[in-house]
């Protein structure tokens, strides 16, 4: 039975690491970034008045919004080892590991789980990494701070982590560095730290991004990027005095996103996925997570079955700007995307019966050629004088972009006069109906990204007008 068990074992994970073919209907994307923030609602980060208006407004009218994006668990660690491996929760991950020990128990459980408990996966448990490397492609990770100080982040695999079994000092942010091994999912499986060179040949501190940039032929295919703990959102305030939250994740993409847009691999053949490992609030969960096997709860701390919904952008040649779609993904599904889009097997939960990964929905322009940006809203009067009286009506026009505003406001004298969701607009101020003197009218545009337009236009009414 052991040898019967040990050959079905090494059949699945030689399944799941072979190389296949691309799924049929996707488009020819060869290059993945992803960005992993911390811990936000989605209302907060995508809402009109987001602390990040440069990833609410900004990267979501140029690329794709998922406002149904979920975790899969709290707390970080989970969602970070789910992302690589299709690993779910177990209570050891969901307490984010404060000591880096060998997760005991045994792989080849149901739905490609591994049966047990504990943080660093044996071998025999396959990454999203050495399914990559197995079908000959590169990969690559990013950390932000990684090895600024060696005694707080370990002295191996160029200083990402400590020895096993010993306590993980990066549970908490220092002056000078602020890196979070579980928010480095790399470090969590044996396949990788047990070679230094193989480790320190793929994970990286985030100031080597630049020069993998540089060129196509430098930038891994599969680009795995995380903040610091206040870059990222966590931390609010910083350590080193920086707000924190969403304000410092708001900067760190404005630095980082027009790199990576710029790069001559993202521009033949990316796509740019931001995302946050698990909502502020809440653990709801979406495309059929199923609960355990390892825990009882996949909230962890928070009743629930997932890591509450957090919203996501995506950003690609192959999608047109102003998308939004009213489909619901989680880090299983993003897993399964990876996979579908470089010809990998599924692992884990992403192989799960109907679980749905990125399509058209997500990549609206197949054809890769470059789609005018969606202009922003426009407002403007029509036959309101400049000077002199009005004697007639006063006619108003709100035109706006093809991405049609939120609202269309008309304000008289400071009064609301009109609200409308219409994309075009027309009002009529019956100059009869008004007394003589001056009059300021007001119309404000906001699209559906939170950009906004406002049109003012001050008319004297005579007497005798209308």
């Amino acid at each position: 039975m052991r040898r019967l068990a040990c050959t079905l074992m090494c059949v699945a994970l030689a399944a799941a690491l072979a190389p296949g073919s691309a799924a049929a209907g996707l488009p020819p994307i060869k290059h993945v970034f992803i960005v992993v923030l911390e811990n936000q609602d989605q209302a907060k980060s995508f809402g009109t008045s987001s602390p990040a208006p440069y990833l609410a407004h900004t990267l979501r009218a140029e690329g794709a919004f998922v406002p149904g994006y979920f975790g899969i668990g709290h707390e970080s660690l989970d969602n970070y080892i789910a992302l690589a491996s299709g690993q779910g929760p177990n209570p050891y991950t969901q307490a984010d590991a404060p000591l880096y020990v060998d997760f005991t128990g045994s792989p080849g459980g149901a739905n490609g789980q591994a049966i047990g408990v504990g943080s660093v996966y044996p071998t025999a448990v396959p990454t999203v990494a050495d399914q990559l490397e197995g079908a000959g492609r590169t990969w690559g990770g990013f950390m932000e701070d990684m090895g600024n100080d060696p005694s707080r982040d370990g002295t191996s695999c160029n200083d990402g982590h400590p020895a096993v079994g010993s306590k993980d000092n990066s549970q908490t942010a220092s002056k000078g560095d602020q890196y979070a091994m579980r928010h480095d999912p790399f470090m969590y499986f044996h396949s990788i730290i047990d070679s230094d060179a193989r480790c320190s040949d793929h994970v990286h501190p985030l100031t080597a991004l630049d020069a993998a940039l540089a060129t196509e032929s430098k930038t891994p295919s599969y680009v795995f990027i995380t903040p610091n703990l206040c870059h990222d959102g966590h931390d609010s305030p910083c350590v080193d005095g920086e707000a924190g939250g969403l304000v410092s994740a708001n900067g760190f993409l404005e630095k980082w996103v027009p790199k990576i847009t710029s790069s001559p691999a993202y521009k033949k053949d990316g796509l740019l996925a931001v995302i946050f490992d698990e909502s502020a609030t809440g653990a709801a969960s979406c495309c059929g997570e199923v609960q355990g096997p390892n825990t009882p709860n996949n909230g962890g701390p928070t009743p629930g079955s997932g890591g509450g919904e957090t919203g996501a952008v995506l950003l690609s040649p192959y999608i047109k700007p102003g998308t939004q779609t009213s489909q619901e993904y989680n880090h299983y599904s993003l897993l399964r995307s990876v996979e579908d889009t470089f010809g990998l097997g599924h692992l884990g939960y992403a192989a799960a019966a109907g679980l749905r990964p990125f399509g058209s929905d997500i990549f609206t322009n197949p054809s890769g050629h470059k789609v005018n940006e969606i202009p922003p809203p426009r407002v403007r009067f029509d036959d309101v004088p400049r000077a002199g009286c009005v004697r007639g009506d006063v006619r108003f026009h709100a035109r706006t972009s093809a991405a049609g505003p939120r609202t269309v406001t008309v304000k008289l004298d400071g009064h609301r006069l009109k609200r409308s969701h219409s994309r075009r607009f027309a009002f009529t101020v019956h100059a009869g109906s008004l007394s003589a003197g001056r009059h300021d009218l007001l119309a404000t545009a906001v699209d559906r990204f939170g950009r906004r337009a406002t049109r003012h236009r001050s008319f004297i009414v005579c007497l005798g007008g209308g």
